[in-house]
């Protein structure tokens, strides 16, 4: 090919990539210009005021579309399906107690990320964490003190086709980060248990801010691990358990649990563990909840589904009787301000 003709094919290629790039840029535009518009059905958000210490509330990310798409918002917990209240903070996942918030959320840049702001009461960021991969699931501790995230990442040798994760843990009092529960230690059948592939998720902690529950999975099995962190250990304590969620009195978990006969892409229901007797009880719940659910009160749970525009949050009495309901359209990543 001559140099003349090999000119032309890069002057052609180089007009092509111009008007791909303007193509995507003007098809961002319009999305952007799109989720800025509310739609016809969809609950009000107005901007405002939301902090963690006015009592009574229920707080979530709004996906409602408009302006206040993603930010924190607020409702009264005895009208959940009313108008709310939403702050201009924009989160993926979200939780808060005792006038601490975490929110895991979206960088800009050259180089898209993301990373978990360590919220006050006032939802003003006090400090930010780096995290290395996609937000899936945050807790704060009862006291406040004790902050965990959980996030998707990619690149582990050991996880071939299978997802990784890694979970860190935040003391708010002394200012430890503890990036990464794999280098707990695990004991399993009261022996150590060492492997590769160790992947935890879904942080619940206890009222004492030492013991937490949290999810294990290794060699194609899940687990629920008690973790004490003073000691720096991890108990298995039951197999088949995701997503654990303490109760508010610490007796019991509720979790989502795979089912025989399930599909693959709707493996898991809802069950409630007390952890003194061992028994578990399947919740009124019948749907598949791929959520770590969240306890409204020491009798119901709250959890979200997939919605009209993106997910809708339901609630369901714990005891396995009842049926579900919604109580928040178009929200996600609950917690209660109480």
């Amino acid at each position: 090919m001559s140099i003349r003709a090999r000119l032309l094919v890069l002057v052609l290629v180089t007009a092509v990539l111009v008007v791909v790039a303007a193509v995507v840029t003007l098809r961002a535009a319009d999305r952007a210009a799109e989720r800025d518009q509310a739609r016809t059905g969809e609950p009000a958000a107005r901007a405002g005021t939301v902090t963690l210490r006015q009592p009574k509330r229920l707080l979530f990310r709004n996906l409602a579309w408009g302006p206040q798409r993603d930010h924190v918002s607020s409702v009264p917990l005895t009208t959940p399906a009313g108008p709310r209240t939403s702050a201009p903070r924009d989160c993926l996942r979200f939780h808060a107690a005792a006038g601490t918030g975490i929110c895991l959320r979206a960088t800009g840049g050259v180089v898209p990320g993301h990373e978990a702001v360590l919220l006050d009461a006032r939802l003003r960021p006090v400090r930010t964490f780096p995290v290395p991969g996609m937000p899936t699931r945050a807790r704060v501790s009862p006291s406040g003190r004790l902050v965990a995230w959980t996030v998707f990442v990619s690149g582990d040798s050991y996880a071939g086709s299978a997802f990784s994760t890694r979970t860190a843990v935040y003391d708010s009092r002394t200012g430890t980060l503890r990036p990464d529960l794999e280098k707990l230690a695990v004991i399993k059948d009261g022996r150590r248990h060492r492997a590769a592939d160790h992947n935890f998720w879904g942080v619940t902690f206890a009222a004492d801010d030492n013991r937490f529950y949290a999810t294990l999975a290794t060699r194609g099995r899940t687990y629920l691990v008690e973790g004490d962190l003073g000691r720096r250990t991890l108990r298995t304590l039951r197999e088949n358990v995701e997503c654990p969620s303490l109760s508010p009195d610490g007796t019991r978990v509720a979790f989502k649990k795979r089912v025989p006969g399930a599909s693959a892409g709707t493996p898991w229901r809802l069950y409630v563990l007390d952890l003194r007797t061992g028994s578990e009880t399947a919740l009124a719940e019948r749907r598949s909840v791929d959520d770590q659910a969240l306890w409204l009160n020491g009798r119901t749970l709250l959890y979200a589904l997939p919605g009209d525009f993106g997910a809708d949050l339901w609630s369901v009495p714990a005891d396995g009787g009842g049926t579900p309901r919604m109580v928040v359209k178009s929200g996600t990543s609950p917690a209660v301000v109480d």
